[in-house]
């Protein structure tokens, strides 16, 4: 393993624990079943778990096989999102090594965000080209007039209530993925999102 390359086991363990000590608050954000925590748990325990199973492997063949394992009979709709993003970010990353600088992509790719798809870890994708956009940095390339507008409204609303930038970045991001479909959803989404930037950050250090 190269120094700046990711132990991604290492990584999704931490997001695992982090859910385990929120579980029994995401369960209550679900008002539909009461049992988001508990799937979220299961989610990620088997994303540590199937990682950790092919350490030696390339990334890309690690969330390949995370995400089939989750397919493979997934027991909630959390595991099949989470699956399916997995084969996506699979794909997008393939060849690729996933270091503290490039991990950007992959939260992206795990929340369900497409855009991330088409941009390189460099550029940063959709929370890359939201930053840029929002804190007066750039343009927003990569990001279509529906995603902005989501993206942008969340951006916004979340400033309004006092939200520090990255906060309300991380708010847009969410709104602009398929973990923000429901609001259980989105509340789990911005935890592993954020448990994964700070995780990649400490592996930068």
């Amino acid at each position: 393993m190269a120094d700046n390359q990711i132990d991604l086991a290492s990584v999704f363990k931490t997001v695992s624990t982090v859910l385990s000590e929120n579980q029994t608050k995401l369960n209550a954000a679900d008002t539909y079943n009461q049992d988001h925590g508990d799937h979220m748990v299961e989610v990620f325990n088997l994303i540590t778990k199937a990682i950790g199973q092919k350490k030696n492997a390339d990334p890309a063949d690690q969330l390949k096989y995370a995400g089939e394992q989750l397919l493979a009979n997934p027991k909630s709709g959390s595991a099949a999102m989470y699956g399916e993003n997995l084969l996506q970010a699979a794909q997008t990353l393939q060849g690729q090594q996933v270091t503290a600088e490039s991990g950007l992509q992959l939260v992206q790719l795990l929340l369900g965000s497409q855009q991330a798809t088409t941009k390189t870890p460099q550029e940063g994708g959709v929370l890359g080209s939201l930053l840029s956009t929002f804190t007066g940095g750039g343009t927003s390339e990569g990001l279509d007039a529906g995603d902005l507008l989501t993206a942008g409204m969340a951006f916004f609303q979340s400033k309004q209530q006092g939200d520090s930038t990255m906060e309300a970045a991380m708010d847009a991001l969410i709104a602009a993925s398929t973990a923000g479909q429901t609001p259980h959803r989105a509340e789990s989404g911005k935890l592993v999102a954020n448990t994964l930037l700070q995780a990649l950050a400490a592996f930068k250090k």
